[in-house]
């Protein structure tokens, strides 16, 4: 019999309810010694999925009114008999609670231990383990949707049916290396190559979709750049809602970095409002465009603000060629003002719109091209994206095994060269999955999560 676990599952503080959660083959005999149904039945009675209504006890003294819920193994979160102790919310009752679960013969659990239960208990693959803490974390409704999917298997699916295929790869290049005067399962050299390609195809989507998933799960991390009164701050408040940074007349009123955290149409913004960019001999402005130079090299996306009166001028140019190439949108501002002509960013390959920050004229067009530019328009949420560098690493050796496995073959090499690639790149997204992982990547995973999950 494994350790009975228990840990507080409620975040600690005031609240409405707090839970203590037990699992393990012990868990309702644990719970049985402290819990007291107000009907006089045990809990080693109820079915799974039950809820009683009674009392925690530590001795004789009752700590506090509780609803026990009972989970039946394997239908349970981890896979084990599981015995949740709902109590009033405040942080010294629960764990009051916890103490009298514990002197009852349960052990602390530790980072994550319910999760890699369910992930022992074949409850969950890894992907989808992981996901549960993203799901936790997740600050924004695209950054839901895409945790979700994944909790999903929208990751696992994607990874089994390119596992699938390649094993398949594998097996006929094996049957073929040890029969070679017998025809393999499919014959030709050309079905081989055509099953290859196109898993280099699907893992090279994925593999071009992390960065966009990391976006979404993180925050878009945003500089707003260009030349001095081009009303960089005032887009700033404009996208904040209220006064976060200050705006005069004076150029370089801004000289230190402004950041706040937007959130619009399900995306993040991290934003920076950053010192105007002009050469200066004042040495605490000149730190401030150095700053700013930085954080342009560094960010996801670029928001170049430009007075429309000044696209002709120098200035405007040199900042719009320093971030061609770049994930930007160009705003020509104070449209209230002047007419300025987008063919200046246009030009250069950068998507403009004309945009009075002022008064929030152009603002659903900017935000449009926000996630035309990110990459991000056409996200439902059921995308596997990848979650964390772990499981981008084992795609990526996945996607090198295979074009290696392609250019052996092309060049004419031995079947055998090319079963070995594949194998390897089977291997990598079996531990992508955690089909095959070691224990020491498994419990680096797991040390991530909070107790309690």
């Amino acid at each position: 019999m494994g350790k009975t676990i228990a840990a507080v599952a409620t975040p600690q503080g005031e609240g409405g309810i707090g839970i203590v959660r037990i699992s393990g083959d012990g868990a309702v005999d644990v719970a049985d010694k402290v819990f007291r149904s107000q009907s006089g039945k045990v809990l080693r009675d109820a079915a799974g999925y039950t809820a009683l209504f009674g009392g925690v006890w530590r001795d004789d003294e009752k700590i506090d009114e509780a609803v026990a819920l009972v989970f039946r193994a394997p239908k349970s979160y981890t896979g084990e008999d599981v015995v949740e102790l709902s109590v009033h919310g405040g942080s010294f009752v629960v764990n009051c609670v916890l103490r009298a679960v514990i002197d009852a013969g349960a052990c602390l659990a530790g980072r994550g231990e319910f999760t890699e239960r369910a992930f022992r208990n074949g409850k969950l693959d890894l992907t989808e383990a992981e996901a549960v803490m993203e799901i936790i974390a997740a600050d924004g409704e695209q950054a839901l949707r895409a945790s979700m999917a994944a909790k999903g298997g929208a990751v696992s699916k994607k990874c089994a049916a390119v596992k699938e295929s390649l094993t398949f790869a594998a097996a006929t290049v094996a049957a073929f290396s040890d029969f070679p005067d017998e025809e393999p399962e499919f014959s030709g050299i050309d079905r081989l190559e055509e099953m290859l390609v196109n898993a280099e195809d699907e893992l090279d989507r994925l593999c071009a979709n992390y960065d966009t998933g990391r976006m979404i799960r993180n925050g878009i991390n945003t500089v707003i750049v260009g030349p001095p009164n081009a009303g960089k701050s005032t887009l700033m408040n404009l996208l904040v809602g209220c006064e976060r940074s200050i705006v005069t007349p004076v150029a370089g009123t801004t000289r230190d970095v402004i950041e706040e955290t937007v959130r619009f149409d399900g995306l993040t913004l991290r934003l920076s409002d950053t010192a105007g960019l002009r050469e200066t001999e004042d040495t605490v402005e000149q730190i401030g465009v150095k700053l700013t130079r930085e954080r342009i090299e560094s960010a996801d996306l670029i928001i170049a603000v430009v007075d429309g009166a000044d696209v002709d001028r120098d200035e405007t140019a040199e900042l719009l060629d320093g971030i061609k190439g770049r994930p930007a949108v160009v705003v020509l501002n104070k449209s209230d003002l002047n007419v300025a002509d987008k063919t200046v960013a246009e030009s250069r390959g950068l998507p403009c719109v004309l945009m009075s920050a002022k008064d929030g004229t152009g603002l659903l067009e900017f935000k449009n091209l926000i996630k035309t530019v990110t990459n991000t328009a056409n996200l439902t949420g059921a995308e596997g994206v990848y979650l964390n560098e772990r499981q981008r690493d084992c795609a990526v050796r996945a996607l090198k095994n295979v074009r290696e496995a392609l250019d052996a073959l092309r060049c004419g090499m031995t079947v055998d060269a090319v079963g070995v690639c594949l194998d390897d790149a089977v291997s990598a997204l079996m531990e992508l999955t955690g089909e095959r992982v070691t224990v020491e990547v498994a419990n680096k995973v797991f040390e991530h999560f909070c107790v309690g999950k």
